[in-house]
């Protein structure tokens, strides 16, 4: 086991830093393009569960307006996310900024999702097990559906992958993630501007017709 993350982790090391001619002129032109449209900051820093839940700070583009209107009222998600905000997401560009997550150790190339702090409480034993790796910029449950799926088929694809993970399923996935970035299937949940809110205890609300 010690093995498999250590070949894994100088695996996202080599990727990220024979890549960088490719990934930072575009984070530096995708970060220009942020503060054209939605000003400062050009980045979203939040704190987010890891490796054996330990909290780290995830670092991306910024793709939502402020959190209130001009008159000090709580905006929703969908009012939020703009245009520009929501091209950023289906390209996956947002996520760039997460290539210093990996570099620091934070996260891998693939792995399951890094999510909320607040989810950790919620999750059942078998979701739980999801921290057993370090979170990825992309993960099986991405290339299975990413938010097109329910919450509970996105933590069973996590589980499964940290049951079967290894070198040759990584490519595999890092493949299929590409052909998933540029059909742009499962970028948003439906009736919602990314997923509803992992809340096991309150039922889903019903779609409007």
């Amino acid at each position: 086991m010690a093995g498999r993350a250590m070949l894994k982790r100088s695996f996202d090391l080599i990727a990220v830093i024979v890549t960088a001619p490719l990934w930072v002129p575009l984070l530096g032109i995708v970060a220009l393009l942020v503060r054209i449209r939605l000003g400062s900051p050009v980045f979203f820093h939040q704190p987010r569960p890891g490796l054996g839940a330990q909290i780290f700070e995830l670092v991306k583009f910024r793709s939502m307006r402020e959190a209130i209107d001009a008159g000090g009222q709580p905006l929703t998600d969908a009012q939020r996310l703009t245009s520009f905000g929501r091209w950023l997401r289906s390209t996956s560009l947002d996520e760039l900024p997460e290539l210093w997550n990996v570099l620091r150790g934070d996260m891998s190339l693939v792995g399951p999702r890094p999510l909320l702090v607040q989810y950790l409480a919620r999750y059942s034993p078998r979701q739980a097990l999801r921290h057993e790796v370090r979170p990825g910029l992309t993960g099986l449950a991405q290339v299975m559906g990413r938010n097109g799926l329910t919450w509970e088929e996105k933590f069973e694809w996590d589980v499964r992958y940290v049951e079967t993970h290894g070198f040759w399923r990584d490519l595999k996935i890092m493949v299929l993630t590409i052909k998933a970035v540029l059909t742009r299937d499962g970028v948003n949940a439906e009736g919602e501007a990314t997923m509803p809110e992992f809340n096991p205890g309150v039922p889903p609300r019903q779609p409007s017709h």
